[in-house]
Formats: structure tokens, C-alpha cells, sequence
């Protein structure tokens, strides 16, 4: 269960609410003027959900490339390789004009 501390309170009692994080595994919501402003959490905890971030990406990744691929099946490779050399080409006399 997560326990909610002021920031003023906090700096009073950090050693043992660092204890408390560190060795219980109990989250702090840390409070300026009742409004919450940051967590401590284990570090465990964190790696976690660093962990959850980046699947999350990667799940996001593999599904806009699967909805690339399926908009692209009518192309062959040749096609769409000619258009991206098409499409630098364009750029940089684009680019060349400036």
C-alpha cells in the first residue's frame, strides 16, 4: 500500500522513509501544498516499468509496421525501393534550391 508524505515532512524523516522504500518495498507519493508531485518507489519497481515502457514501444512498432505491410502488399520491393530513390532525389533538389 502507498503512503502519501509532504515534501516538508519528507525531508525531516527521509532516512526512514528511504528505509521504508528501499527495504519494505512501500511507495511514497510525494505532496507539495496537497498536490502530488512525484513518487519514490523501489528501485525494482522501476526497472519494471521501464521494462513495461519499452514492450509497450515495441508492441507499438510491430504495429504500425504490420499496418505498413498491409497497406504495402499490392507493392513488389523493386516499387517501393524506386520510390524511396525517387523521393531522395526529389528532396535534395529540393533542398538544392534554397
Amino acid at each position: 500500500m502507498q503512503k502519501v508524505i509532504g515534501v516538508t515532512e519528507l525531508q525531516r524523516r527521509f532516512r526512514s522513509v528511504f528505509d521504508e522504500v528501499a527495504h519494505d518495498n512501500v511507495p511514497y507519493v510525494l505532496t507539495r501544498g496537497s498536490r502530488p508531485e512525484a513518487a519514490l518507489i523501489p528501485y525494482e519497481t522501476f526497472l519494471h516499468l521501464l521494462e513495461l515502457q519499452e514492450d509497450e514501444l515495441l508492441a507499438e512498432f510491430n504495429r504500425l509496421a504490420a499496418r505498413v505491410a498491409e497497406q504495402n502488399a499490392d507493392y513488389s520491393e523493386a516499387e517501393v525501393e524506386a520510390d524511396v530513390v525517387a523521393a531522395i532525389a526529389e528532396s535534395r533538389r529540393d533542398t538544392s534550391r534554397r
